[in-house]
């Protein structure tokens, strides 16, 4: 068997080249018609076509609506998971753009899009590379990353990560300058939970507050002292992010409510920090609620973890990123407390994620935006960076 040369990057440039004009298309067409959640029903077919045309054989109705493909090496080795989310968001698009949203209310203001063209440019590359590299690459197109119930996991558990030994993301950048490309060491993103909490006392008059149980006055010293989890218990250099989104109690100005509920998330980078946080916050909404007579009760729903990134596969990563472009890749600069389901993968095996810069000159967009335009190039950037990390890491 060949083994893969000691420069294959030319090569990779050139097959992901060969495809760019494509991809673009490709992520135009799924730009256009944007699907959320599980409902890439569209964009998975359109993938699934793709993949066929490749000479590739996907399975479909992974997860629901995502799609899993292989690519067989010409020897037996490790298998690799390449992942990309498919899915967009419920937000009106303002861009403007020939290729905009054709679907009211829905946008790929994430890139998604930009994430499963990339992906399938990388399977161009790899299809052709196949005879040289040592094991598998399976490609994971997956539903669902936007939302609380997650495509992950539902991907998981109809054996989408069955068999694979290590797995690779990939983000796109808006700040990052187009070419460049960003990796960062331990917590690539936080854990996300979710609570609701309801402080219940006793209705009254708003003249009498004494023949009462004043549940808001209750959930603002509650809420108070919830902030103090993170001032005052947790390691500034472990530190996490607990905010209130919603509160809601009674229903005019002069009667005191028999209950006040308020609801946020919990952000954190460790496994520890998360635990402590919890533990804290049931503690504090019991203890405050009972010293002012009022009662809580707690729903606390544990969502997605941290995406923890393998030293090994960043070392790995940095040293084909540099060989690939003759640069280095940038490090992160500031903690994320974003969170993406590609963590329950990284909960299973050794994973990484890899930022991508998107930035269109002039511009200063961001993700989540009506307006989001993101500069297309990072689709090849992204093909050739996947392709060469499963070049090296099944060489």
């Amino acid at each position: 068997m060949n083994k893969i040369s000691n420069d294959p990057g030319p090569e990779i440039e050139a097959l992901v080249r060969k495809v760019e004009a494509r991809m673009i298309e490709i992520r135009r067409d799924i730009h256009a018609h944007p699907e959320t959640g599980f409902e890439t029903v569209r964009t998975a077919a359109r993938v699934a076509e793709e993949l066929r045309a490749i000479g590739l054989e996907p399975k479909t109705e992974v997860g629901r609506t995502g799609v899993v493909a292989e690519i067989k090496g010409g020897a037996p080795g490790p298998c690799l998971i390449l992942r990309a989310d498919m899915d967009a968001l419920p937000i009106q698009e303002k861009t403007g753009l020939p290729y905009a949203s054709t679907v009211p209310g829905k946008m790929h203001a994430c890139g998604h899009d930009l994430h499963t063209s990339a992906l399938l440019g990388a399977a161009h590359a790899l299809k052709k590379l196949a005879p040289k590299l040592r094991g598998t690459v399976r490609l994971v197109f997956q539903p669902a990353e936007e939302t609380l119930e997650s495509g992950a996991a539902a991907m998981l558990a109809d054996g989408a990560g069955e068999g694979a030994d290590m797995a690779i993301a990939f983000h796109n950048r808006p700040e990052l300058e187009a070419g460049k490309v960003r990796l960062n060491r331990g917590a690539g993103t936080a854990s996300s939970d979710e609570f609701k909490v309801t402080i219940r006392g006793k209705s009254g008059h708003a003249a009498r507050p004494h023949a009462a149980i004043d549940p808001i006055v209750g959930a603002a010293h509650v809420i108070a002292q919830l902030q103090t989890i993170i001032s005052r218990e947790m390691n500034p250099a472990q530190s996490a992010v607990l905010t209130i989104g919603h509160i809601f109690g009674g229903e005019t100005q002069n009667i005191i409510p028999d209950s006040c509920t308020f609801e946020g998330t919990a952000r954190c980078r460790s496994a520890e920090s998360r635990d402590r946080v919890e533990d804290s916050f049931r503690r504090i909404c019991t203890n405050a609620a009972a010293a002012m007579n009022l009662e809580a009760e707690i729903d606390y729903v544990r969502g997605v973890p941290a995406l923890i990134n393998d030293d090994a596969m960043v070392d790995r990563a940095a040293a084909a990123i540099e060989a690939q472009f003759g640069v280095a890749p940038l490090a992160s600069e500031e903690p994320s407390f974003g969170a993406e389901d590609f963590s329950l993968f990284s909960e299973r095996m050794p994973s990484i994620q890899i930022h991508v810069g998107a930035q269109t000159p002039g511009r200063n967009d961001r993700v989540h935006n009506s307006d989001y335009q993101p500069n297309e190039s990072c689709i090849a950037d992204s093909a050739i960076v996947l392709t060469r990390m499963a070049t090296e890491l099944l060489a």
